[in-house]
């Protein structure tokens, strides 16, 4: 195979999308299929639902080249000079009578709500069995290529769910989280994100979007205020709250609206002044609309917003302020998609956590708490990446340094989160020996 180009940016002949019913293989027996046939059935619906130029993940699978023989005494054409002749069928602008006959088909086609629903019910079946698939690979190579393709599937099926053939747009997102107020009772926290378009040239911009993992923790969070966000006693400053990998501010959103509201209810001198909420990402387009989701959820604080926007290099982090200062909670939800994302973050949690103070007695000041959700994804190209920070974590009582204290694993959630997404963990981090 020809693995120097992206599928998706090659030329292509010219096919004219064909009927879903007639093009998609079988699933029933789909370890049989070929890594082509699973591809050009996709490329199909692509190119029959979303006609529109895109490129996805890079994928490194070539279709193989097709040629026409022609006779010997004819000269290779570099392209320019056959643009110029007029080909049979064509008008002087080039113009072909069948292209509307070919269109018009293709937009019937196209409007056919039973070859689109047995489109849909083929992508989401190939989604749920891909992992079988996968396992049938007959090399490494061919493993990553098919893991690849699952991840294209994975787009496809979100694309039919928006049910929108336009290129993609930002969107405002609302959340409406239940909590509990000691002076009001039962109350609701408003959270409005905006979700910009994934850069598809650069996979750094994932922050773009709000994932799963950070929608369920901010559910926990505003559940159990005190759990997460515990008033301290100490008065050795303000509470010191960092967020890893923010995205679009979920996390350190949530966490500003559930400590202002502590404040309004007289609690302010037990906070010992206004928390300090950092949070952090890498990518310049990430934190540009991670500040948009700040202002837009604390207006008429430009002037001393609730929350500090900064970028952060987990691979070479800058120890500067506010990262000079140990922090008393950080929190961070799918943020390992990479095998070496595990040992970056934990060197700077090792750095940045509040330690436990040496001179205090034994359970008074425990240090500072790592709470970290990911995803458990058993197919695809992040498939097994949560075991790398199982690798790195020892339980409570097997280790010293940073452990995991406590360890909590959550079920899927409704439409909540991607479809390799088949369940979560909530980790507990801290201080061995606290």
């Amino acid at each position: 195979m020809d693995l120097s180009t992206p599928i998706f940016t090659r030329a292509r002949l010219p096919v004219k999308p064909m009927n879903p019913t007639t093009t998609l293989p079988p699933l029933g027996h789909l370890a049989l299929h070929s890594t082509e046939q699973i591809l050009r059935g996709l490329q199909n619906l692509w190119d029959l639902y979303f006609p529109k130029p895109r490129l996805p993940t890079k994928l490194s699978i070539a279709i193989p080249k097709r040629t026409t023989r022609r006779p010997a005494s004819v000269v290779p054409d570099s392209g320019y000079a056959s643009a110029e002749e007029e080909e049979e069928g064509e008008n002087e602008d080039g113009y072909r009578a069948e292209d509307d006959d070919d269109e018009q088909t293709i937009q019937l086609l196209r409007a056919d709500s039973l070859e689109r629903a047995f489109a849909i019910r083929w992508v989401t079946g190939f989604v749920a069995r891909a992992d079988t698939w996968i396992e049938a690979s007959e090399s490494d190579i061919e493993g990553e290529e098919r893991a690849q393709i699952f991840d294209e599937a994975i787009s496809l099926l979100s694309a039919f769910s928006g049910g929108d053939e336009e290129p993609e747009v930002a969107l405002t997102r609302s959340f409406t989280f239940s909590t509990v107020s000691a002076s009001a009772g039962n109350c609701q926290i408003q959270v409005e994100l905006n979700d910009a378009p994934l850069s598809n040239e650069d996979h750094t911009s994932v922050g773009l979007q709000s994932w799963g993992s950070s929608i369920l923790l901010a559910e926990r969070m505003c559940a159990s205020p005190a759990t997460f966000l515990p008033v301290r006693s100490d008065s050795k400053g303000p509470l010191r709250i960092l967020e890893l990998g923010a995205g679009t501010g979920m996390l350190s959103i949530v966490a500003a609206k559930l400590l202002r509201q502590q404040c309004t209810e007289g609690d302010i001198t037990a906070l010992q002044g206004s928390p300090e909420i950092i949070a952090t990402d890498y990518h310049p387009d990430v934190l540009a609309n991670l500040s948009v989701n700040v202002s837009t959820n604390f207006p008429g604080t430009a002037a001393q917003p609730p929350i500090v926007v900064k970028a952060l290099d987990w691979e070479n982090p800058v120890y500067e302020a506010p990262f000079d200062k140990p922090f008393d909670i950080v929190l961070a939800a799918d943020v390992v998609y990479h095998p070496n994302h595990a040992e970056w973050i934990k060197k700077c949690v090792e750095r940045l956590l509040v330690r436990p103070d040496p001179s205090a007695t034994q359970g008074s000041e425990a240090g500072g708490v790592f709470w970290l959700f990911i995803p458990v994804r058993t197919t695809g190209r992040h498939e097994g990446m949560d075991g790398t920070v199982d690798a790195l974590f020892p339980f409570a009582g097997s280790g010293d340094g940073l452990v995991i204290l406590d360890r909590e694993a959550v079920g899927r959630q409704g439409s909540v989160g991607r479809a390799d997404e088949g369940a979560y963990k909530l980790s507990k981090i801290g201080w061995a020996n606290s």
